[in-house]
């Protein structure tokens, strides 16, 4: 059975199960709270996180399982692992404190994104220890502007960076992002760029005009389909695996206080971590 999950930190971590596990696209306004996938948007299982993640942001898993979710809270540089409903978390210092928004895992490295565009790469293997010994600050590689969604292809390993505020975007009625390639040695470097078309998202959500500002970005394992997290615009929009918007779905405020993370396990659950109010 695929499984819907969400975290909203001070408030819980939720997820359900759909009524059929099939796509479907929304009919009407009520229809679209069911969500991709069937994923019921309103009724979701709900996990309460440690006062330690109450700024919980990015999360990923490690080859797409869900026995550990890796985790950051956007001031510490830290990244922390867990059981889901287990309140023991390990942590690993990565850096000094600032503003951290995602976090993904490829290949045995773990890649952290900054909102000014650094990148911070260090070996998976280092989370078990208390401290990271040797840790890449990469600058550069993205364009300037204002980060928030990362996301890593193990099968290809390639890294999807897609912009929340970046200059050209504003008068192109675009989301730009860049495609990153992960090398053997934990170096990142330019692999090419991609872009959503706005206007699309617009047409779908009927509505009129809207400044677009994604949070995170998720690839679903069954369907190859993108799943892009607006915190600011309160939706959940999913694309084909071109980035063409399909479906746009509004996220309940009263459920999602402020999702900043999205990630999927391999058995296609879906999971969106929501920062505390």
């Amino acid at each position: 059975m695929t499984r819907y999950f969400a975290m909203m930190l001070l408030i819980c971590l939720i997820g359900c199960g759909p009524k059929k596990n099939k796509q479907h696209a929304p009919k009407d306004a009520s229809d679209t709270m069911m969500g991709p996938y069937s994923y019921d948007l309103n009724v979701p299982e709900k996990f309460y996180m440690p006062d330690a993640l109450h700024e919980i942001s990015g999360i990923t898993f490690n080859h797409d399982n869900d026995d550990t979710l890796y985790a950051e809270q956007d001031e510490d540089g830290k990244l922390f692992h867990f059981k889901l409903g287990d309140k023991n978390l390990l942590a690993s210092k990565f850096g000094k404190k600032g503003d951290y928004e995602d976090v993904a895992i490829c290949n045995g490295y773990v890649i952290m994104l900054r909102s000014d565009g650094t990148l911070f790469s260090f070996l998976l293997s280092e989370a078990n220890h208390e401290k990271v010994a040797n840790v890449q600050a990469l600058e550069g590689l993205l364009p300037d502007g204002e980060f928030e969604g990362l996301y890593a292809d193990e099968k290809t390993s390639r890294l999807y960076v897609l912009c929340k505020h970046c200059q050209e975007d504003k008068t192109s009625k675009i989301s730009s992002g860049t495609i990153l390639q992960l090398n053997t040695d934990g170096k990142i470097t330019p692999s090419g760029n991609f872009s959503v078309n706005v206007k699309e998202i617009e047409a779908l959500a009927n509505i009129d005009k809207i400044s677009f500002h994604p949070s995170a970005l998720a690839k679903s394992p069954a369907t190859g389909e993108w799943y892009i997290l607006s915190s600011v615009n309160k939706m959940l929009v999913v694309t084909d695996e071109s980035w063409n918007p399909k479906t746009v779905y509004p996220l309940n405020p009263s459920i999602f206080n402020q999702p900043e993370g999205i990630a999927f396990d391999r058995n296609n659950n879906l999971y969106i971590s929501n920062e505390g109010g």
